[in-house]
């Protein structure tokens, strides 16, 4: 994938900033940087992004949000503040054994919201 200014904008925005931020969010901070890129641009990029691996993207009931890890991971919501942090947790092997156990389904990976 080409690394255009418009992206490259967008990813050192996403490293930058670590946290979870909306299309309107990254547009609103890019432009309060001083850097030259229209909505349609931001919306694009993501969602190329996105679904090129590149950026996480996580639907929510108010929108999607968009984060640097696309690595994995679990994220922990904060009904106060409706931020999201991201989590590197490995749940204990009894416990996944039993979930298998009760469901009858082999876990070959899982992730925690």
């Amino acid at each position: 994938m080409r690394v255009s200014r418009q992206r490259r904008y967008i990813l050192e925005l996403l490293w930058d900033e670590q946290e979870h931020l909306s299309a309107r969010d990254i547009y609103d901070r890019l432009h309060h940087r001083g850097k030259d890129i229209g909505h349609t641009s931001v919306y694009q990029n993501l969602e190329a992004l996105a679904r090129n691996g590149i950026v996480e993207c996580i639907d929510r009931a108010d929108g999607r949000l968009y984060g640097n890890f696309v690595d994995p991971h679990s994220h922990v919501n904060c009904l106060d503040s409706n931020r999201i942090v991201d989590v590197r947790i490995q749940l204990p092997s009894d416990l996944l054994a039993e979930v298998e156990r009760q469901t009858g389904v082999k876990i070959t990976d899982y992730r925690i919201d």
